[in-house]
Formats: C-alpha cells, sequence, structure tokens
C-alpha cells in the first residue's frame, strides 16, 4: 500500500474510532500508547495516574483500572485527553490535544492501550 493509501486508511480508522465505533487496536498500536503513557517526554500518564505497567505511578488522577467500564464511550474518552477542562473546569489535566501535546494519532493509541487495563 502507498503512503497516501496508508494515510487515508489510518485516518478514516482514527476517525472512526473517534466517533465511538469499535476498531480492533494492533498490537504496535497498543504498544506506541504504552510508550506514550509512560514517557516523560511525551503523556507520562503515569505521573498522575496509577495503572498496571505504570513506571512512576501517580496518585494525583483517578485510578486507571478497567478503563473500559470507566469511560466505554470512546469519543468521550478522546475529549478527556484532548481537553478535560471543557468537560470539567478545576482539573488539573494538560489538555494534550488543545495544547498540542499529543496528535489525534497518540491519542488514540493513548486510548488503545488504556482500554487494555
Amino acid at each position: 500500500m502507498n503512503k497516501a493509501a496508508t494515510a487515508f486508511v489510518f485516518g478514516l480508522s482514527a476517525s472512526v474510532a473517534m466517533i465511538g465505533f469499535a476498531v480492533a487496536a494492533t498490537p504496535a498500536q497498543i504498544a506506541a500508547g504504552e510508550k506514550i503513557a509512560t514517557t516523560t517526554t511525551e503523556g507520562n500518564c503515569d505521573a498522575c495516574h496509577m495503572f498496571k505497567g505504570a513506571v512512576e505511578a501517580g496518585n494525583i488522577g483517578p485510578e486507571l483500572k478497567d478503563v473500559k467500564s470507566m469511560v466505554p464511550n470512546r469519543a468521550e474518552f478522546y475529549k478527556i485527553i484532548y481537553d478535560e477542562e471543557a468537560r470539567n473546569p478545576s482539573t488539573i489535566m494538560p489538555a494534550f490535544g488543545k495544547n498540542q501535546i499529543l496528535t489525534p494519532k497518540q491519542i488514540n493509541e493513548v486510548i488503545d492501550f488504556m482500554y487494555t487495563k
């Protein structure tokens, strides 16, 4: 598959995932999400959240356990990571998407990873 076709397919998958349809994550996407979630210079989710596999396991945010049950709507989970302040003005969680800390692809990879927790 050429680059344009690959980009289209990925973009379509990410878009479908964002609006809440189930798209099976690949092992590579899950691994990428884990790297983002546990890397200080990327998502660094474990600085504030405890979850299985967390390197630093913080306790500022809620524990991320059985995440798919906590936030079953993928589009809602995307919004939380993109800009939690829009939903909860008193949050201290960074707006990872709005502030361009993470790309839409990276946010979806974090969700893919978190849905395995």
